[in-house]
């Protein structure tokens, strides 16, 4: 995906958001750090463009809410959660870029109640690129994008210098193995 893709995949998006719910005013964001919080604000943005009210916008590091947190080798960076905003009977909608196995939202759901206890909670995700892990899918998703579990979708976002994109990179191990399989039963 380019920048004008992505910005349209945000604009379907922000009008399917708000097609999908009754009261606009209980309309909440909240952005998975480190890309679903610059989506979240663009996407605030746009909601708020359409129809005319300031959306309240969170941010959520789910680091310590991970189910790895403990056998992860790595030391990961801990960011501020910042929702500043009371969450009780309103209709969230967590933004992130990239749904893979599920288990980032599992952790953001397991937060949630940390700050309340909302009306609905939505998931919105600007790729969809399969092989869950858990029982979880968006509501709202910029494009479906099949890969394999040793792809990567890389998504780049001016907030952090240059252009807007998303980038498949297509493991070339897994690749062969899959077109040496193909050749084989072909005989």
């Amino acid at each position: 995906m380019d920048a004008k893709q992505i910005s349209h995949a945000l604009t379907r998006i922000a009008h399917e958001i708000l097609e999908s719910i009754e009261e606009s005013d209980k309309l909440a964001i909240i952005g998975i750090r480190s890309n679903g919080d610059f989506l979240a604000d663009r996407l605030a943005e746009m909601i708020g463009k359409i129809d005319g009210r300031r959306i309240d916008v969170g941010y959520m590091d789910i680091t310590l809410y991970r189910d790895d947190l403990l056998t992860n080798p790595e030391h990961p960076e801990i960011k501020a959660t910042e929702i500043l905003f009371p969450v009780d009977h309103k209709v969230i909608v967590l933004v992130d870029d990239v749904l893979f196995t599920g288990r980032t939202i599992r952790a953001a759901l397991n937060q949630i109640p940390d700050y309340g206890r909302p009306e609905v909670v939505r998931l919105a995700i600007l790729v969809d690129r399969g092989g869950k892990e858990l029982p979880i899918r968006a509501d709202f998703v910029g494009k479906n994008i099949p890969t394999s579990r040793h792809d990567d979708v890389v998504v780049k976002l001016k907030e952090h210098g240059g252009d807007d994109s998303v980038l498949l990179r297509r493991d070339e191990g897994a690749k062969k193995a899959k077109e040496t399989a193909k050749k084989g039963s072909k005989k």
